[in-house]
């Protein structure tokens, strides 16, 4: 590791970080040798790296709260459905069970760290329901799981742009929505289908100013599953309107 560059890059967040560790200058640091840096500088880095970057630390903006709780309004209904799913007698098969199960616990790791990272901004669970049989056979269960998974990955996608300057809760957003990936092409195997999705509503094929269809030379499906479509908040609320009482 290279101290005096790394020590440079701190100076610029935090100017007052070169007072704090003066006295280990780099003429007594090489003075005084690996004993004093081993048994000191450790602390010492600790502490600057703690007031260095705390500056830079800010609270989400009003956007990036409301998209976080759009969030934690989805994780709620993936949390509820699947513990739903998994209390109903007879409706999970045994081979399936340990997956579902698994799942569940994430929707409930999501629904814990978005509530964590509101405070008491966070908005409270609503009400939901399922339509008449959604948890009478397991065609149906799983079906409603993939509709719900591949909403959430489209989702978190589709409110990406606005989180750009939220860092922080970018971050928390893009380590769920790449589970909830997983999810959704897990319960497509499920399923008997292909892990990746051809959304024929999809009638755009430019990305970033590029032209696919001249890119690729493919067809339109395979257009479709290579290049995942964002959904827009009011697409996804148009999805699980029916879902809330």
């Amino acid at each position: 590791m290279n101290l005096f560059k790394l020590i440079s890059e701190i100076e610029q967040i935090d100017p007052e970080a070169n007072e704090r560790y003066s006295f280990y200058s780099r003429r007594n640091l090489i003075k005084y040798g690996t004993n004093l840096a081993a048994a000191a500088i450790p602390t010492l880095m600790a502490t600057t790296f703690n007031q260095a970057f705390a500056q830079t630390t800010t609270a989400p903006s009003q956007a990036a709260i409301d998209v976080a709780n759009f969030a934690l309004t989805l994780e709620y209904l993936e949390d509820e459905f699947y513990k739903n799913g998994l209390a109903a007698s007879g409706l999970i098969p045994t081979t399936d069970r340990t997956v579902i199960s698994q799942i569940s616990k994430h929707e409930t790791a999501h629904v814990n760290l978005l509530k964590t990272a509101l405070g008491a901004g966070a908005v409270a669970k609503p009400t939901f329901k399922f339509p008449t049989g959604t948890f009478t056979t397991y065609t149906t269960f799983l079906a409603t799981a993939r509709a719900f998974e591949d909403t959430g990955v489209q989702a978190y996608k589709g409110q990406a742009g606005t989180l750009i300057n939220d860092k922080d809760i970018l971050q928390i957003a893009l380590q769920i929505h790449s589970v909830e990936a997983r999810h959704a092409s897990e319960i497509r195997r499920m399923q008997g289908l292909k892990g990746w999705v051809s959304d024929t509503s999809q009638t755009s094929f430019t990305q970033a100013g590029i032209n696919l269809k001249t890119l690729t030379g493919k067809s339109d499906d395979a257009i479709r599953e290579a290049f995942d479509e964002p959904l827009t908040k009011d697409a996804v609320l148009a999805i699980v309107k029916p879902f809330l009482a």
